[in-house]
């Protein structure tokens, strides 16, 4: 005899599917210092990233024929925050027309760490599993408490031995190592005027989840496109929606793989955000859907996903400052 099992229907974890373009192509992702230089440095930034969408666009072409791909474009308003929506977008807008290129969707810097009242950037720190060096016994205190996240084994502190014995100086060294280590520790974090301030590799790949469609809150997806229906933009940034769609007709937002186009400069900050993503337990539902969807597509993705992220860099301006807006 076969035992009926009854279930409350809402005690089903239930993750929602977003839809996916082939490629989320990143057109920018500047500071306010940028911005402050004026107009010529947005047009030599889009005259230069032209250059390079091409290539970018045939290199998805490669996967299959006729990829959706969409541009975005993140402006930096948590760091700093410079002039109102109301000046700058249109001004951003009008420079990458002027270089022949269309931005779909343009996001908001603050958003990867809260948006529409969701605290992402603190949902993903909880996502975060270390890698334990070998022979550790979990004397290194959590990355919850200590706000860093390495890709090894930190170089350990100077001491005496049950006998005595002064331990000499051992190197970091980095988990899977090939011949020798490349040892990284991020810092995710800091405490300023009694607020936690997100480190600006920790937002950025925040920001490639999102891109990648892979954040859920509860099962729901998160930055949902928003659209833009020709209206002003307003002059407060609060007020500026997380994440815009601007063209009506774009492919989906999120996507398959990414590629960001950026100065040299922000190569340290992305090679961060590649460790973070390598160690963050991604939801496991989101990551069946794009694998189920991807193989109907006949689409090869790569299973880690910080092998999805592809990157362009060129070399800006001599005089672009800082790869971080704090």
């Amino acid at each position: 005899m076969t035992e009926a099992v009854f279930r409350e229907t809402t005690a089903e974890p239930r993750t929602q599917s977003v839809p996916l373009s082939n490629l989320s192509l990143e057109l920018g992702h500047l500071y306010m210092e940028d911005f402050e230089a004026g107009p010529g440095r947005l047009r030599e930034h889009f005259a230069e990233v032209r250059i390079w969408v091409d290539a970018a666009r045939a290199s998805a072409a490669r996967r299959g024929k006729r990829p959706r791909i969409s541009t975005c474009f993140l402006i930096d308003d948590y760091f700093t925050r410079f002039s109102t929506p109301a000046d700058l977008v249109p001004q951003v807008l009008h420079e990458a027309e002027r270089a022949g290129l269309v931005i779909d969707y343009l996001a908001r810097e603050s958003a990867c760490a809260v948006a529409d009242r969701i605290e992402l950037a603190e949902s993903v720190m909880h996502r975060l599993v270390e890698s334990p060096p070998p022979g550790s016994y979990g004397s290194r205190p959590a990355v919850s408490q200590t706000g860093w996240l390495a890709n090894g084994q930190r170089t350990p502190t100077t001491a005496r031995s049950a006998l005595g014995e002064v331990r000499g100086w051992q190197p970091p060294l980095e988990i899977a190592a090939r011949n020798h280590s490349l040892f990284m520790d991020v810092e995710l974090w800091s405490e300023r005027d009694g607020r936690r301030l997100w480190s600006c590799p920790f937002l950025a790949a925040v920001w490639q989840l999102a891109r990648l469609g892979l954040l859920r809150h509860l099962g729901e997806p998160v930055l949902v496109p928003r659209p833009w229906n020709g209206e002003e933009f307003p002059h407060d940034w609060d007020q500026l929606p997380p994440l815009l769609r601007l063209n009506g007709s774009a492919a989906p937002f999120s996507a398959y793989r990414t590629c960001t186009l950026l100065p040299n400069r922000f190569l340290a900050v992305e090679d961060a955000v590649r460790l973070i993503l390598d160690q963050t337990d991604v939801d496991a539902q989101a990551l069946l859907q794009v694998a189920e969807r991807s193989a109907r597509e006949g689409l090869a993705v790569p299973a880690a996903v910080a092998q999805r992220a592809t990157y362009v860099f060129y070399e800006g301006p001599a005089d672009s400052g800082s790869s971080e807006g704090n």
